[in-house]
């Protein structure tokens, strides 16, 4: 999983092996404590069940020592195992992507350039590579959007569909592919915008993506009221809470909004934020201990969580 938005020039990473609950409170903890414009954390489950590996990554040299302390509150004497070392900007995603296997929400196969031969013909493949953008598919958040993605497809075809935060593009791309039509997306970071471009071009989507870059909907493409019939955030707690009422605004009035990169202690904050936009849950998915939320303006009683099995590729 990858949490945080892209340091800008990356420099400097924190790696430590852990059990899956420990990453979880980890990536939660720093997180919540360092300014995601300029910190990132990664977590990602070893080989054959094997230990988690957490990875943080920073934009200026860290301060090794109060880290370890954070650290001390979750996984105890162990933080002092951890290992703090430089890395280059270009290097940073792809080191830690390497080895990831295809995964499958749906129709929608994700897959890495060297693995496009599994795709059958029924499938819709998205081929995303490493790069400095967050949202490979393989992470939970990103994953149980593209099932949701899925879901709605078998019941209706939205028309105008936003991705806020897209990243790599992958969500975006998703439905650009499954939909044949326009997608608008767009991220704070440039960067991501220009990994969202090219992935695009790589799946034969550019015709039909639209991409901006600027902070949430703030841009003229996006800032549509009550327009889009199928809006994707798939980023952090504290700034979809932010973002609530310009999100919210942009949702038509049978629309489908879909929340994720939320921890389940994330949960009752966001669902506040929106319903106070007048959005309700419809449906909450959790996959490998993060949730996706499907809300609807109005929407409904909360309904049970969707537990999804747990996959041995992510």
């Amino acid at each position: 999983m990858l949490e945080g938005l892209p340091p800008h020039k990356p420099t400097h990473v924190l790696r430590i092996e852990t059990d899956a609950d420990s990453a979880r409170r980890m990536t939660d903890l720093l997180g919540e404590i360092f300014d995601p414009a300029e910190t990132a954390v990664a977590a990602f489950e070893g080989v054959d069940n094997g230990p988690w590996l957490l990875e943080a990554y920073f934009s200026r040299p860290p301060d090794e020592p109060a880290i370890r302390d954070l650290l001390r509150l979750i996984v105890g004497h162990r933080a002092d195992d951890a290992v703090f070392g430089e890395v280059e900007a270009r290097d940073w995603v792809r080191t830690s992507l390497e080895g990831l296997k295809p995964v499958r929400a749906g129709r929608f196969l994700v897959h890495g350039g060297h693995d496009r031969e599994v795709a059958k013909a029924n499938d819709i493949a998205l081929e995303i590579e490493a790069a400095l953008a967050f949202g490979t598919g393989h992470h939970g958040t990103t994953l149980g959007c593209l099932l949701a993605l899925a879901a709605m497809l078998k019941q209706r075809r939205p028309r105008h569909v936003l991705d806020v935060g897209t990243g790599t593009g992958i969500l975006a791309i998703a439905a650009a592919k499954a939909l044949k039509q326009r997608v608008v997306a767009g991220d704070i970071d440039p960067v991501a915008v220009a990994v969202a471009r090219s992935n695009a071009r790589l799946n034969g989507a550019a015709r039909d993506l639209r991409f901006y870059v600027a902070p949430g909907v703030r841009h003229a493409m996006a800032v549509r009221r009550r327009y889009f019939d199928l809006v994707f955030a798939n980023i952090l707690a504290k700034p979809l809470r932010r973002l609530a009422p310009s999100i919210a605004a942009v949702v038509a009035a049978d629309g489908m909004l879909v929340l994720s990169g939320l921890l389940p202690g994330d949960v009752p904050g966001v669902l506040t934020a929106y319903a106070a936009q007048g959005l309700r849950l419809v449906e909450q998915r959790q996959r490998e201990g993060w949730a996706t939320l499907c809300l609807k303006r109005g929407g409904a009683a909360p309904r049970p969580i969707r537990a999804v099995a747990h996959s041995p590729h992510r």
